[in-house]
Parts: structure tokens; C-alpha cells; sequence
């Protein structure tokens, strides 16, 4: 990669080599003779927190940015929902029963993907959780365009690898939710929730109250399965509780197909955001 540096100090690559090479003694074995930046210990410390958010921040910021990514797609999912080829191996009949929006999630990442073709992939991109189930789906889905995907993976004590389908140097590994959080939304041009468990409500009903709240601005929201939706929560009843306005209500559209949803994404007409919210 050609050198961006702008200015003339003394790289750090360069010294992280030399100390490598100065005389084995009791100073330089001691901890604190470590260059902070190269000393994991140090890094690893409670009070490092902020640095660690901060790097955790860049990272994929300046490699999205080195790839020209302007804007991406994002899918929420289920980890469970099964390819329909494997759909036998699904933890219960209602998981089978759901594999169709595997087919969806791949037929939709698609279809988009080859819409981002047309802009050297650099807008439009698929963006995943790079796990399995509807993650997967989304990846390979951009595979079958030959195109490039993101996946934003996040330690967990019984996952495994990221799923194949990732573009691996687009393939990132986080330690905060909050800032994997934030990747997600920052490039997207449009949300695409599959149906999912409590992760995908956690990062679906977040996503809403930024936007409901106005700390973000609105853009396509579909929901794919009405069925599987209206059935796990109740959306009328919140408005008629009055937990939330019956115009929150617009802020996601239902879907149920791959086309549906590019025909969404490309005619979406949102209402203006609101400015009668307390607080704004």
C-alpha cells in the first residue's frame, strides 16, 4: 500500500522493528520499557476502554473508506433460520417452516448487489452480522452477483468462524456491540429485518427509536414476513396504548418477497421526519 503519511516523523512500524533488536537487558525486558501502542498488557487495561472504543471505531471506518464504500444495505436476521437444503437439520418445525427466508435474503442480496456492480461496488453494499442463517444468506446472496459484501462479526463464547461467503478483507471482528452497532448504520441507505430472535429485535427496535426519535434520519425500513411479524409483536397495540404515535407506525414497511423489497427501496417516499417529538 503507498504511504499517505504527510509528514516527516519517524514511522511507527519502524521503531516497533528496532526495539526488537536493542540489547537484552533488565531495563528493556521490564513492562514499562514497551512501546505503549505495541504493549497489549497496557492496551488490555480497564482504564483503556476509551482508546479500545475509539480504535474499534476506526478500524473498519478507514478500511470501508480505503474501499470507497458509500453507502450499504443492511440485513438483520436470524442465526437459526436454515438453507432449505439443510432445512432438516433445523433445531424445530417452526425453524424449517421459516427457511424460506433464506431463499429471500439471498435472492434480495442479489439482486442489489448487482445494482452495486453498476457502481464499482461502491454503493449499495450488503452488510451482515457474517454469521449463519439469514447473515449467510445475505453474504452469498452478493456471491451469486459476484460482487463484494460486508460482515460485522462480534465475539461470542459458542460462535464459530465468520460464514464463507464474506468478502474477507471486508470481514471484521468486534468486542463492543455499541460500535458494531454503529457501522451498521452509519453507510446504510436502506434496513432489511428478517425474522430473527432477540439479537435481531435488539438491533431492529434500535434502529427504530433513532429514527422515531429523530437522531437518525429516515430511509427504507422493511420488514420481511408480516406474518412472522404481526405475530411476534403486537404493533397496534402499542399505538393504541399510546406508547408510541400511530404515525411511528410508518415507519416500516412490510414485505414478503426479494422484488417487493428492491421495488420498495427504489420508489421508498418517507414522510418528513418529525419535529413534535419532546426534547428535539
Amino acid at each position: 500500500m503507498k504511504d499517505s503519511r504527510s509528514h516527516l516523523f519517524r514511522d511507527a512500524h519502524l521503531d516497533s522493528d528496532a526495539v526488537k533488536h536493542v540489547p537484552d537487558t533488565p531495563q528493556t525486558r521490564a513492562s514499562a520499557y514497551r512501546l505503549a501502542f505495541a504493549d497489549n498488557d497496557f492496551l488490555y487495561r480497564d482504564e483503556l476502554r476509551p482508546v479500545r472504543l475509539q480504535l474499534e471505531l476506526l478500524k473498519p471506518q478507514l478500511l470501508l473508506d480505503e474501499r470507497e464504500i458509500e453507502s450499504t444495505i443492511v440485513l438483520f436476521g436470524g442465526a437459526r433460520i436454515p438453507d432449505p437444503v439443510d432445512k432438516d437439520k433445523a433445531r424445530t418445525k417452526t425453524l424449517a417452516g421459516l427457511s424460506e427466508y433464506y431463499d429471500e435474503a439471498r435472492e434480495f442480496a442479489r439482486l442489489m448487489t448487482e445494482k452495486s456492480l453498476l457502481t464499482k461496488c461502491r454503493e449499495n453494499v450488503i452488510v451482515t452480522g457474517g454469521g449463519p442463517g439469514v447473515m449467510e444468506a445475505g453474504n452469498r446472496g452478493a456471491v451469486d452477483a459476484g460482487g463484494i459484501s460486508i460482515g460485522l462479526s462480534i465475539v461470542l463464547p459458542h460462535e464459530q468462524a465468520p460464514n464463507t461467503y464474506v468478502t474477507p478483507d471486508l470481514s471484521f471482528n468486534f468486542h463492543y456491540f455499541a460500535i458494531r452497532k454503529m457501522h451498521f448504520l452509519m453507510r446504510a441507505r436502506a434496513i432489511c429485518v428478517f425474522p430473527g430472535g432477540f439479537g435481531t429485535m435488539d438491533e431492529m427496535f434500535e434502529s427504530l427509536t433513532l429514527i422515531q426519535t429523530g437522531r437518525m434520519e429516515r430511509l427504507p425500513f422493511l420488514l420481511f414476513g408480516r406474518e412472522f411479524w404481526e405475530k411476534v409483536v403486537n404493533w397496534p397495540a402499542l399505538a393504541d396504548a399510546g406508547t408510541i404515535s400511530e404515525e411511528d407506525l410508518d415507519l416500516f414497511r412490510f414485505v414478503d418477497t426479494a422484488q417487493q423489497a428492491i421495488d420498495l427501496i427504489e420508489n421508498w417516499e418517507s414522510a418528513p421526519a418529525r419535529t413534535d417529538i419532546p426534547g428535539l
